[in-house]
């Protein structure tokens, strides 16, 4: 067989700039790995203030205040894990169900 030396560093360079690429591309995989790794976490621990005493009370004023029906019946049972959830420790569970009640006092 015979080469042309003109060609090979051109597919040198070629393949040079693959590897580049796919280096690159394994860097922001790697990145955005973390990223969705480290969002449920920071996302709990924003959760945490949200869970309170003074939160829980003004969910439970607003629950009171709505007319009776589907909305809630669902915020009270909400409101009811929230503060199973807050005496249990589970901080990030507490402000699930808070939310969920605050939005069906606010839905209907």
């Amino acid at each position: 067989m015979l080469r042309i030396p003109a060609m090979s560093p051109g597919l040198s360079q070629e393949k040079e700039k693959e590897s580049n690429i796919m280096t690159k591309l394994l860097g922001v995989i790697a990145i955005a790995a973390v990223a969705f790794a480290v969002a449920p976490a920071q996302a709990a621990k924003h959760s945490v203030g949200g869970c309170s005493g003074a939160n829980l009370e003004k969910t439970e004023t607003a629950i009171e205040a709505m007319p009776d029906g589907d909305s809630k019946f669902v915020a009270e049972k909400e409101i009811t894990a929230a503060q199973d959830a807050l005496l249990n420790g589970k901080m990030g569970v507490c402000g699930m169900h808070l939310n969920k009640a605050m939005q069906a006092t606010m839905g209907k």
